[in-house]
Protein backbone atom coordinates (compact mmCIF):
# COMPACT_ATOMS: atom_id res chain seq x y z
CA UNK A 1 0.00 0.00 0.00
CA UNK A 2 1.51 3.22 -0.81
CA UNK A 3 0.42 7.00 -0.31
CA UNK A 4 -1.53 7.45 -3.47
CA UNK A 5 -3.87 4.25 -2.41
CA UNK A 6 -4.21 4.62 1.06
CA UNK A 7 -7.42 4.98 3.04
CA UNK A 8 -7.62 7.49 5.94
CA UNK A 9 -6.45 6.03 8.86
CA UNK A 10 -4.60 3.93 7.18
CA UNK A 11 -0.56 3.24 7.88
CA UNK A 12 1.50 4.07 4.82
CA UNK A 13 5.03 4.06 6.48
CA UNK A 14 7.09 4.10 9.86
CA UNK A 15 9.30 6.53 11.73
CA UNK A 16 12.50 4.94 11.63
CA UNK A 17 14.53 7.51 13.53
CA UNK A 18 13.86 11.06 15.28
CA UNK A 19 17.06 13.15 15.44
CA UNK A 20 18.33 16.46 16.15
CA UNK A 21 20.76 18.53 16.53
CA UNK A 22 21.61 22.16 18.45
CA UNK A 23 23.44 24.97 16.13
CA UNK A 24 26.82 24.81 16.03
CA UNK A 25 29.79 26.30 14.66
CA UNK A 26 32.11 24.37 11.87
CA UNK A 27 35.26 25.22 10.12
CA UNK A 28 35.61 24.07 6.76
CA UNK A 29 37.05 25.91 3.58
CA UNK A 30 38.81 28.84 5.10
CA UNK A 31 35.81 30.07 6.97
CA UNK A 32 33.29 29.12 10.13
CA UNK A 33 30.18 27.80 9.58
CA UNK A 34 27.25 27.98 12.05
CA UNK A 35 25.02 25.67 11.09
CA UNK A 36 22.13 23.27 12.22
CA UNK A 37 22.69 19.92 9.66
CA UNK A 38 24.32 17.04 12.46
CA UNK A 39 21.59 15.61 13.47
CA UNK A 40 21.94 12.62 16.11
CA UNK A 41 18.87 9.85 16.57
CA UNK A 42 16.86 10.24 20.04
CA UNK A 43 15.60 7.65 22.04
CA UNK A 44 12.30 8.19 23.49
CA UNK A 45 9.44 10.38 22.31
CA UNK A 46 10.16 13.89 21.15
CA UNK A 47 7.88 16.99 21.45
CA UNK A 48 6.62 18.75 17.99
CA UNK A 49 5.07 21.44 18.58
CA UNK A 50 4.78 25.29 17.15
CA UNK A 51 7.41 25.56 14.46
CA UNK A 52 10.23 22.71 15.42
CA UNK A 53 10.84 19.72 17.50
CA UNK A 54 12.09 19.67 20.78
CA UNK A 55 15.87 19.81 20.84
CA UNK A 56 16.45 20.54 17.43
CA UNK A 57 17.59 24.18 15.98
CA UNK A 58 18.08 25.16 12.64
CA UNK A 59 20.97 27.99 12.24
CA UNK A 60 19.82 29.90 9.26
CA UNK A 61 16.32 30.66 9.81
CA UNK A 62 15.59 31.94 6.09
CA UNK A 63 15.86 28.68 4.24
CA UNK A 64 15.44 26.70 6.60
CA UNK A 65 12.76 25.93 9.23
CA UNK A 66 9.28 28.34 10.20
CA UNK A 67 6.00 27.56 9.63
CA UNK A 68 6.49 25.53 6.19
CA UNK A 69 9.65 23.42 7.03
CA UNK A 70 9.59 22.91 10.45
CA UNK A 71 10.13 19.23 10.79
CA UNK A 72 12.05 17.83 7.62
CA UNK A 73 11.73 13.72 6.40
CA UNK A 74 14.03 11.47 4.35
CA UNK A 75 13.11 8.00 3.21
CA UNK A 76 15.66 5.81 4.45
CA UNK A 77 15.11 4.01 1.11
CA UNK A 78 17.19 6.66 -0.17
CA UNK A 79 20.54 5.64 1.86
CA UNK A 80 20.90 2.66 -0.22
CA UNK A 81 21.80 4.56 -3.20
CA UNK A 82 23.45 6.98 -1.81
CA UNK A 83 25.93 4.12 -0.37
CA UNK A 84 26.15 2.49 -4.03
CA UNK A 85 26.84 6.44 -4.97
CA UNK A 86 29.22 8.21 -2.67
CA UNK A 87 32.58 7.44 -2.80
CA UNK A 88 34.32 7.12 0.91
CA UNK A 89 34.59 9.12 3.18
CA UNK A 90 31.78 10.58 1.92
CA UNK A 91 30.22 6.94 1.62
CA UNK A 92 30.62 6.68 5.84
CA UNK A 93 28.40 9.55 6.43
CA UNK A 94 25.21 7.58 5.28
CA UNK A 95 25.65 4.54 7.70
CA UNK A 96 23.14 6.13 10.21
CA UNK A 97 19.96 7.75 9.94
CA UNK A 98 20.16 11.54 10.23
CA UNK A 99 22.82 12.20 7.53
CA UNK A 100 20.98 14.29 5.55
CA UNK A 101 19.80 16.69 8.59
CA UNK A 102 16.34 15.08 8.72
CA UNK A 103 14.37 14.80 11.68
CA UNK A 104 12.24 12.01 10.65
CA UNK A 105 14.17 9.24 8.99
CA UNK A 106 10.95 6.93 7.52
CA UNK A 107 10.28 4.08 5.60
CA UNK A 108 7.29 3.92 2.68
CA UNK A 109 6.57 7.90 2.52
CA UNK A 110 7.96 8.52 -0.66
CA UNK A 111 8.75 12.05 -2.58
CA UNK A 112 6.51 10.01 -5.31
CA UNK A 113 3.35 9.74 -2.86
CA UNK A 114 3.51 12.78 -0.54
CA UNK A 115 1.19 15.32 -1.75
CA UNK A 116 1.40 18.96 -1.03
CA UNK A 117 -1.40 19.75 1.05
CA UNK A 118 -2.01 15.46 2.67
CA UNK A 119 -2.53 15.87 6.51
CA UNK A 120 -0.43 13.26 8.18
CA UNK A 121 -0.47 11.74 11.71
CA UNK A 122 3.20 10.49 13.04
CA UNK A 123 3.00 9.34 16.70
CA UNK A 124 0.34 11.65 18.28
CA UNK A 125 1.24 14.48 15.86
CA UNK A 126 -0.59 15.80 12.92
CA UNK A 127 1.56 17.04 9.81
CA UNK A 128 1.00 18.43 6.76
CA UNK A 129 3.09 17.69 3.47
CA UNK A 130 4.64 21.39 2.28
CA UNK A 131 7.41 21.19 0.03
CA UNK A 132 10.45 19.57 -1.20
CA UNK A 133 13.50 20.31 0.55
CA UNK A 134 16.42 22.07 -1.63
CA UNK A 135 19.72 21.58 -1.06
CA UNK A 136 22.16 24.54 0.75
CA UNK A 137 25.92 24.44 0.61
CA UNK A 138 25.72 23.58 4.45
CA UNK A 139 25.02 19.64 2.81
CA UNK A 140 28.63 19.91 1.20
CA UNK A 141 29.42 20.85 4.97
CA UNK A 142 28.46 17.45 6.58
CA UNK A 143 29.84 15.68 3.57
CA UNK A 144 32.93 17.20 3.54
CA UNK A 145 32.32 17.65 0.15
CA UNK A 146 31.73 20.90 -1.97
CA UNK A 147 29.97 18.94 -5.35
CA UNK A 148 27.43 17.43 -2.51
CA UNK A 149 25.09 19.97 -2.93
CA UNK A 150 24.92 19.49 -6.65
CA UNK A 151 24.99 15.70 -6.18
CA UNK A 152 21.65 16.01 -4.03
CA UNK A 153 19.96 18.79 -6.49
CA UNK A 154 20.62 15.98 -9.52
CA UNK A 155 20.31 12.95 -7.55
CA UNK A 156 16.03 14.13 -7.37
CA UNK A 157 16.04 12.86 -3.58
CA UNK A 158 14.96 15.80 -1.70
CA UNK A 159 13.05 14.25 0.89
CA UNK A 160 10.03 16.77 2.06
CA UNK A 161 9.17 19.21 4.56
CA UNK A 162 6.12 19.35 7.26
CA UNK A 163 4.32 22.25 8.78
CA UNK A 164 2.82 21.08 12.41
CA UNK A 165 -0.93 21.28 12.54
CA UNK A 166 -1.43 19.91 16.02
CA UNK A 167 1.65 19.46 18.55
CA UNK A 168 2.26 16.05 19.92
CA UNK A 169 5.01 12.96 20.51
CA UNK A 170 6.95 11.50 18.18
CA UNK A 171 9.14 8.46 18.45
CA UNK A 172 11.38 6.06 16.76
CA UNK A 173 9.18 2.97 15.35
CA UNK A 174 5.75 5.01 15.57
CA UNK A 175 3.69 4.62 12.13
CA UNK A 176 3.36 6.96 9.48
CA UNK A 177 -0.87 7.20 8.86
CA UNK A 178 -2.69 9.08 6.10
CA UNK A 179 -5.53 11.10 7.38
CA UNK A 180 -6.45 13.08 4.07
CA UNK A 181 -5.18 13.65 0.88
CA UNK A 182 -5.44 17.16 -0.61
CA UNK A 183 -7.87 17.38 -3.50
CA UNK A 184 -5.89 19.22 -6.11
CA UNK A 185 -2.82 16.39 -6.17
CA UNK A 186 0.53 17.69 -6.58
CA UNK A 187 3.85 15.06 -5.20
CA UNK A 188 6.97 16.28 -4.18
CA UNK A 189 8.25 14.51 -7.07
CA UNK A 190 6.38 16.42 -9.00
CA UNK A 191 7.52 19.88 -8.42
CA UNK A 192 11.53 18.81 -8.39
CA UNK A 193 11.14 16.89 -11.55
CA UNK A 194 9.99 20.20 -12.73
CA UNK A 195 11.93 22.82 -10.86
CA UNK A 196 15.03 20.95 -11.88
CA UNK A 197 13.98 20.64 -15.78
CA UNK A 198 14.08 16.83 -15.91
CA UNK A 199 10.10 16.97 -16.57
CA UNK A 200 8.94 20.60 -17.29
CA UNK A 201 5.30 19.22 -17.99
CA UNK A 202 3.17 22.48 -18.12
CA UNK A 203 -0.17 20.75 -16.10
CA UNK A 204 2.12 20.70 -13.47
CA UNK A 205 2.97 24.24 -13.44
CA UNK A 206 -0.48 25.14 -13.74
CA UNK A 207 -1.80 23.23 -10.78
CA UNK A 208 1.43 24.63 -8.33
CA UNK A 209 1.36 27.85 -8.96
CA UNK A 210 -2.27 27.84 -8.01
CA UNK A 211 -2.11 24.88 -5.34
CA UNK A 212 -3.25 26.80 -2.07
CA UNK A 213 -1.46 24.68 0.34
CA UNK A 214 1.99 25.37 -1.92
CA UNK A 215 3.69 28.17 0.25
CA UNK A 216 3.43 31.70 -1.28
CA UNK A 217 7.10 31.79 -2.99
CA UNK A 218 6.90 28.43 -4.49
CA UNK A 219 3.20 29.60 -5.99
CA UNK A 220 5.23 32.78 -7.86
CA UNK A 221 7.99 30.97 -8.74
CA UNK A 222 5.90 28.24 -10.78
CA UNK A 223 3.85 31.84 -11.90
CA UNK A 224 6.86 33.20 -13.26
CA UNK A 225 7.75 29.78 -15.00
CA UNK A 226 5.11 29.88 -17.80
Amino acid sequence: MNGNDARPGEAIGRVRSVNVGRAREVDWWGRTWRTGIFKEPVEGPARVEGVQMSGDEQADLSVHGGPTKSVYAYPWEHYAWWRETLDPPQSHVVDGPGAFGENLTTTGLLETEAGVGDLIRVGSALLRVTEPRMPCSKLGLRFRDPLMTRRFHEAGRNGLYFAIEEAGEVSAGDPIVSESRHPIRLTIHEIVEFFTGRDPDPEVRVRAAAHPALSTSWRDWFSSAA
